[in-house]
Order: structure tokens, then C-alpha cells, then sequence
């Protein structure tokens, strides 16, 4: 034993007796043999129980402090085979007597009903589709019991049988003798994996899997108002279940095209749109292509760049968390003043007349927002909408 038994333990002299404990689990989880399979865990867990099994109790421990080993019995302390401690016999139940329960556990779960897993899909959709929804026929690959052998992976004509390493259990028992004396470990039989059969003549179609990836077609409805963050789950649709589970379920994840025109900003759409000076100068009646057709917006005269002008109720269905629609967002429609860059003659001549009659100073920009930061501010929710 190394001379001090507290630095064994992790602990300061002054540990009260929760700590002591405290110490002693911590270490007996991690040193213990049925935990550790190194080398010197044996070793290290033989002093860790040797220095709990002497500080633990008042009157050795007082004997210790006092003389040092000089003043511990080696065979009363438990040195010759660490008997007689209840409280340390109930610790290591407490800790390790969850190795042999999981174990069987385990062992149990693998021949209980299980669902199958999931099936991802990826679809990809137009801009009109993910706003207004669809109903698609996809085709997926999925997991189903074997039609030739009915799932049981023996061929025709054959049956699993018993196994005969565990008995049908699926788990098998080992006692091992450790210094605390017989220990019993509980694992899952390596020749039958759990399962409790072995199959002789394996089914050719499966090759004793019980299962075959086939391709199957399902009907997807997408509803109206999904993005690329939308997923979708078909109930039923994915790989079958085990030991007679329920089937598991389609995922579908989304991917929308992007629209030549229409960008999408939660439950708006935007478009930019351009109009000439004189429309933004006389104002005009011009139409405007939405998701629905087009529509009839007016133009006021003197409309500047920028602009936004909003049509109610022409954006994307907002869909509550229980699937239903909630009413549309809208569409902004954000205006750009377009200057021509190519002038007919009779065009250069009006546009002259016309300068001469505005001047020909400029003035510098005063203190303010540009077109983008008043974009930004009207879309953040501090603009008016026309």
C-alpha cells in the first residue's frame, strides 16, 4: 500500500465521510474491471478499496491518523480479502449492479418491437409550387420484409432454431472470481447476436437478413407556403419495423427554385420593378406581374427610386403549426427610376428643352438615408407602405 492512504482516495486529510465516499465511487467506476480493462485496474482498484475500507471507519481511521499502518491489523482491515464491509459491499451493489441489469436490458430491447427508421426525400420545387403547395408522386427506397421467406431470413421450407449457446435467451451469463470474490456479467450471445435463432440455410433472396431494400412510389401533398427550412414527414411510408414495429416515416426536405422576378422574405415576395422618368414624373398606370396574374398598380406623379408600394394579400400563405393557412402576406413592390442611356434625336431634343427649363445646378445629398438604408428600413418595419 503507498503510505498515505487519503492520496490514494484524492482526498485532504480533513474529508468528512460524504467526501470520502464520494471519492471512493468516483474512482470505483472508473478502476473497476468489469469498467477498465487495463493492465493495472486490478491493481489500482485492490488499494482504492484497501484505503476506503480503513478510512471509511471511525475507529481505524483514527488509528491511522494516529500511528500510520503501524496501527492498522492488515487481516481486520480487509487486506486478505476485503470481507466484512457491508457498507462497501452496498456501495459496489449500488454502483456496478447496474452491469449486469443493463446488460439484460439490452438484451430484452433487442427482441422487443421496434419502429423502423426514417427514409430521407429531397424534392425540389418551383417558386410557384412551394407558394401555392402541390401533390407529387415520389419514389423511394425503403426497407421491407423479405416476400420469400415472410421476414424470418430462413429459406423456404426451413425454420430458425434455438440457439444453442444461450437457449433462445439472446443474452449468456459468465461468473468471474475478482478480489471481491464471484462476479456474474450478463452479454449478448455472439452466435446468434441477440436474437435467441440461428438460421441454417439462409433465404437466397435476403441471404438471411429477413429484409430487402425495394423501390416504392408514395403520393406526397406538399401544402402551400414551404421554404428550403421546411420539412415534411410522410407517416408510415419508411423502412419496416422490427420484431413487428410500426414502419418508420419519410422525411422530406425542400429546395425551391429561384424565381426569375420574386424574391421571398418570410411571407412577403418582393419584386423590383423599373419605370422610365416620365412615368415617375407624370405618374402612370402600369402593370404588375404577381404569383396569382397581373395586376393594375398606379403610379403617382413625382414617385422617386425606392419607392415601395405594397398589394395586400398577394404574398405567401402563411401555415399555422397545425397545418392550417392563416391568411397570405403581401408584395412589395419596390420601384426603380430608370435614365435612359441611348437617346433618340427627337428624345435629345425634348429632354434639352426640358433641362433648360430646370437649370443647371446640382446640389449636394444633406444629411440622410440612402436609397438602401431606407430599403432596409422599410423592410425591418420603420417605412410606409402606399
Amino acid at each position: 500500500m503507498p503510505k498515505d492512504l487519503y492520496e490514494v482516495l484524492g482526498v485532504s486529510r480533513n474529508a468528512t465521510p460524504e467526501e470520502l465516499k464520494k471519492a471512493y465511487r468516483r474512482l470505483a467506476k472508473q478502476y473497476h474491471p468489469d469498467a477498465n480493462q487495463g493492465a493495472e485496474a486490478e491493481d489500482r482498484m485492490r488499494e482504492i478499496n484497501a484505503a476506503y475500507a480503513i478510512l471509511s471507519d471511525p475507529e481505524k481511521r483514527a488509528r491511522y491518523d494516529r500511528y500510520g499502518m503501524a496501527g492498522i491489523d492488515p487481516q481486520a482491515s480487509g487486506f486478505g480479502g476485503f470481507g466484512g464491509f457491508s457498507d462497501l459491499n452496498e456501495m459496489f451493489e449500488e454502483i456496478f449492479g447496474a452491469f449486469a441489469g443493463t446488460s439484460r436490458r439490452s438484451s430484452a430491447n433487442r427482441r422487443q418491437p421496434r419502429p423502423g427508421r426514417d427514409v430521407r426525400y429531397d424534392m425540389t420545387l418551383t417558386f410557384e409550387e412551394a407558394i401555392f403547395g402541390v401533390t407529387k408522386e415520389i419514389e423511394i427506397m425503403r426497407l421491407e420484409n423479405c416476400e420469400v421467406c415472410g421476414g424470418t431470413g430462413a429459406a423456404p421450407g426451413s425454420a430458425p432454431r434455438r440457439c444453442p449457446d444461450c437457449g433462445g435467451s439472446g443474452e449468456v451469463r459468465q461468473v468471474r472470481q475478482t478480489f471481491l470474490g464471484s462476479m456474474v456479467t450478463v452479454s449478448a450471445c455472439t452466435r446468434c447476436g441477440g436474437t435467441g435463432e440461428i438460421i441454417d440455410t439462409p433465404c437466397h433472396t435476403c441471404r438471411g437478413q429477413g429484409k430487402v431494400r425495394r423501390a416504392r412510389k408514395i403520393t406526397v401533398s406538399v401544402p402551400g407556403g414551404v421554404d428550403d427550412s421546411t420539412r415534411l414527414r410522410v407517416v408510415g411510408e419508411g423502412d419496416v419495423g422490427e420484431n413487428g414495429g410500426p414502419n418508420g416515416n419519410v422525411q422530406v426536405f425542400f429546395r425551391v427554385q429561384p424565381h426569375e422576378f420574386f424574391k421571398r422574405r418570410d411571407f412577403d415576395i418582393i419584386l423590383e420593378l423599373k419605370i422610365n422618368v416620365a412615368q415617375a414624373a407624370l405618374g402612370a398606370t402600369v402593370s404588375v406581374p404577381t404569383v396569382d396574374g397581373e395586376e393594375l398598380l398606379g403610379i403617382p406623379a413625382g414617385t422617386q427610386s425606392g419607392k415601395v408600394f405594397t398589394l395586400r394579400g398577394k404574398g405567401v400563405p402563411r401555415i399555422r403549426s397545425d397545418g392550417s393557412s392563416a391568411g397570405r402576406g403581401d408584395q412589395l413592390v419596390v420601384v426603380q427610376v430608370e435614365v435612359p442611356t441611348r437617346l433618340t434625336a427627337e428624345q435629345r431634343r425634348l429632354f434639352e428643352e426640358l433641362g433648360r427649363t430646370f437649370g443647371n445646378t446640382a446640389e449636394p445629398q444633406r444629411g440622410g438615408k440612402g436609397f438602401f438604408e431606407r430599403l432596409a428600413d422599410f423592410l425591418g418595419g420603420e417605412g410606409n407602405r402606399a
